[in-house]
């Protein structure tokens, strides 16, 4: 499939929804910024698609970004986000969404397995409930030991200050 023609809207991926559940196709879920794609990412992602057989992705908004990890991110736009990660072979389709909270994506996706990162407590996840409710289960990967968005973020920072201020 084209890499573009793996982001699909809201409304395209719940149309999806029902021939996927006809094909008997075990349909995972996780979210995030994935603000400057990294290792850590790309393990985790690996990880949570071989819990089924189709990997949804809900990527923040820029939008949705801002408010949550405050002004000045995402430093990579939505789109450009999007494209990379709908670039991973483990990942079937990606969807943008510009609540704060992943959990209308989620009602609409249905998924058979809802995923997050380790550093969530399963009763912290968003959409844990109806996905339970759902007959689904609620997983967490762990993190890649320092591997992360804000690390690589605060490492540059630290460089840009060292050159300019010459220490």
């Amino acid at each position: 499939m084209e890499i573009s023609g793996k982001i699909k809207t809201k409304e395209k991926l719940a149309e999806l929804r029902p021939g996927l559940i006809q094909q008997g196709k075990v349909v995972v879920f996780t979210n995030g910024c994935f603000d400057i794609i990294h290792r850590g990412h790309v393990e985790y992602l690996d990880k949570a698609s071989r819990l089924g057989d189709v990997l949804i992705v809900g990527l923040n908004s820029d939008e949705s970004t801002r408010r949550l990890k405050g002004k000045g991110r995402p430093l990579v736009p939505q789109e450009d986000r999007a494209y990379v990660l709908a670039s991973l072979a483990m990942v079937d389709y990606v969807s943008i969404f510009d609540e704060d909270t992943p959990l209308e994506l989620i009602k609409l996706v249905k998924p058979n397995v809802l995923v997050k990162g380790g550093d969530y407590k399963p009763d912290e996840i968003v959409g844990r409930e109806f996905v339970e409710q759902q007959g689904g289960k609620v997983l967490t990967i762990p993190l890649v030991p320092e591997k992360s968005s804000t690390e690589i973020i605060n490492k540059l920072t630290h460089l840009l200050e060292k050159e300019k201020f010459g220490s």
